[in-house]
C-alpha cells in the first residue's frame, strides 16, 4: 500500500498574505487542489494523508468533500518545523493502520518495508503523474528517493560578512523538490528516531528504538548534538540516521514551491496550462 502525505501547514510568511500560500486561490481552485487532485488520480497511490494547522482543519474538511475526494485517509495536525508536520501525518498512519480504519485497514499492525510513504509540500502545484511513476519506480530499488532537477545557475557559497568564499562544482549540484519517497519502515523508524531525540535527554541506548536500518553510531551523534541539527526535508532525516544513500529522481523545472508573491504568478501561467 502507498500513501502519500500533504503537507499544507505551513504559514507562508513571505507572501504577504494573510492566508496561507497553499489555500492561495489559483485559476479558480486553492492551489493544494492541484496536487490533491494528481495524487487522487495516481494508479501508484492508495490513500492520502493531508496536514495542516487547526485553524484549517474544517477548511480542509469541506475541500475534500467538494472535490469528491476518495482517497483522504484523514487529517493530522502540523507541527511547529516541518519535520514536526510529516511526523504527525506518519503517526496517524500508524494508528489508522493499528485500528483498521478506512483505506489504511489491514491486518498487520505495520506497513511491510514493501510499502511506500511520497511526502509533498501542497504549495507544490505542479507535480506531475510523471513525476510520481519515476519515483515509484526508484524507491523500489533503492528504498529512498526524491525528485529533483540539476542546478542551472552558477552557485556561490558565502562568509557570514556576504562575501563569495567558494564556488562549487555545478555539475555536482541538484535542487530538491517534492515528492519524496521513502520504504514506510525506513521513514518511519528515522522519524521516529530524530522526534525521540529532540524529546530525550537521556542516553539514546537507554531511550531510543533502534531499527536494523539505522546507524546506531549516527543516533548517538544525532543526540549528542541535539537542538543544534537544523533539518530541512526528509532526506535529511535518512542520510542523519542511515547508511542508506536517497536516489535523486528526475523531477521538473516546472515543479516549483510557492514562496513568494512572484513565483505566485509563475504558478498562474503554469496552472493555467494544466486545466
Amino acid at each position: 500500500m502507498n500513501c502519500a502525505i500533504v503537507l499544507a501547514g505551513g504559514k507562508g510568511t513571505r507572501m504577504n498574505s494573510e492566508i496561507p500560500k497553499q489555500f492561495l486561490v489559483v485559476g479558480g481552485k486553492p492551489l493544494i487542489s492541484y496536487s490533491l487532485d494528481v495524487f487522487e488520480k495516481s494508479p501508484f497511490i492508495d490513500a492520502i494523508i493531508i496536514v495542516t494547522s487547526q485553524d484549517y482543519t474544517g477548511y480542509m474538511k469541506a475541500l475534500v468533500k467538494e472535490n469528491g475526494y476518495k482517497k483522504i485517509a484523514g487529517i493530522a495536525l502540523g507541527g511547529k518545523e516541518r519535520y514536526d508536520s510529516v511526523h504527525s501525518g506518519l503517526e496517524l498512519i500508524q494508528t489508522l493502520m493499528s485500528s483498521g480504519a478506512g483505506q489504511l485497514s489491514r491486518d498487520e499492525e505495520w506497513l511491510s518495508g514493501e510499502d511506500y510513504i511520497f511526502i509533498h509540500d501542497g504549495a507544490r502545484p505542479c507535480v506531475t503523474a510523471q513525476i510520481i511513476y519515476n519515483c515509484m519506480q526508484d524507491v523500489m530499488e533503492y528504498k529512498a528517493c526524491v525528485a529533483a532537477v540539476p542546478v542551472k545557475d552558477t552557485i556561490k557559497v558565502a562568509d557570514k560578512a556576504g562575501m563569495s568564499v567558494n564556488t562549487p562544482d555545478r555539475s555536482t549540484l541538484w535542487q530538491i523538490q517534492t515528492p519524496q519517497t521513502f520504504s514506510y519502515e525506513l521513514i518511519y523508524q528515522a522519524y521516529r528516531v530524530l522526534i525521540t531525540s529532540e524529546e530525550n535527554t537521556a542516553e539514546p541506548e537507554q531511550t531510543l528504538p533502534y531499527d536494523s536500518l539505522l546507524n546506531k553510531q549516527k543516533v548517538k551523534k544525532l543526540q549528542e548534538n541535539r537542538g543544534q541539527v537544523h533539518v530541512t526535508d526528509d532526506a535529511m532525516v535518512v542520510e542523519l540516521l542511515t547508511d542508506i544513500p536517497v536516489k535523486l529522481v528526475r523531477g521538473s523545472y516546472q515543479n516549483i514551491k510557492i514562496t513568494t508573491p512572484e513565483d505566485l504568478k509563475i504558478a498562474e501561467a503554469l496552472c493555467e496550462k494544466k486545466q
